[in-house]
């Protein structure tokens, strides 16, 4: 698994030739990973999953603005409507209400939706090797992984060792997690150097527009462009102050 950040890359790295997949949800951390794989030279094919979570409409909308924003050579939209189904994540069971944000909680989130990302990569890895691509990019980091276990870089390790032995002996499909071990705020940094029109992201668990501000996503959203000294382009109901006092801002 590749986390490396350096924006020094080799003329090996940049060729025309490589490909990758990019899960491409429609939110920041995804839109800033597909435009780091596009800055490392990668030809595009953007995957997106559409799996019953409440704000699917405005997520499927941003995904297809940001396939356009990076000429992806294809977007694929899938249907997982099983996740929906199988339920126990306030993301897709009406039946659950979208918690307020706590930052400092050490429980698993009830907007875990169980073993998500095993589902999701596994589409991805068929994907990339049905269109011989090099690699799969996903923008999991180390605010997620505090709360999900679906996001901890032991997975992303594990799920690369399972692709390397399930797929075609000639195939070689790296799992890129360029961001796994920041921050939001990392993120959010290295999105405005690259130019991410963050315009065309959504993060809420709650609502298709505007976004709530005080649902985990929104809070930890705001909190980066806030420790940044930015304003977040995208609309929301309330923007409540989340700014880490010790933020480095430069």
């Amino acid at each position: 698994m590749t986390h490396d950040t350096d924006t020094d890359v080799d003329t090996e790295t940049t060729s025309d030739e490589k490909r990758a997949v990019v899960l491409l949800s429609g939110g920041m951390d995804s839109a800033t990973t597909a435009y780091e794989a596009k800055q490392r030279g990668y030809e595009l094919y953007a995957l997106h999953t559409s799996y019953g979570q409440k704000t699917e409409s405005k997520e499927y909308d941003c995904a297809r603005a940001l396939a356009d924003e990076l000429d992806a050579s294809d977007f694929l939209h899938i249907e997982t409507s099983h996740l929906k189904q199988i339920g126990a994540s306030s993301l897709t069971d009406d039946s659950m209400a979208v918690a307020d944000a706590d930052m400092d909680a050490d429980e698993i989130p009830t907007s875990y939706v169980p073993f998500r990302n095993a589902n999701l990569l596994s589409m991805a890895v068929s994907y990339a090797e049905a269109n011989d691509c090099d690699a799969v990019f996903v923008g999991a980091h180390s605010e997620d992984y505090s709360g999900y276990p679906d996001c901890r870089p032991e997975f992303f390790d594990a799920f690369e060792a399972m692709v390397d032995v399930g797929t075609k002996p000639d195939t070689t499909i790296s799992l890129e997690v360029p961001f796994v071990h920041d921050s939001k705020t990392d993120i959010a940094r290295r999105g405005l150097e690259l130019g991410v029109p963050f315009e065309h992201t959504w993060s809420c668990y709650r609502a298709e527009e505007p976004a709530c501000g005080t649902c985990d996503s929104c809070a930890f959203r705001l909190q980066a462009f806030q420790n940044l000294g930015e304003r977040d382009p995208i609309p929301y109901a309330e923007r409540p102050e989340y700014a880490d006092a010790d933020a480095d801002a430069s």
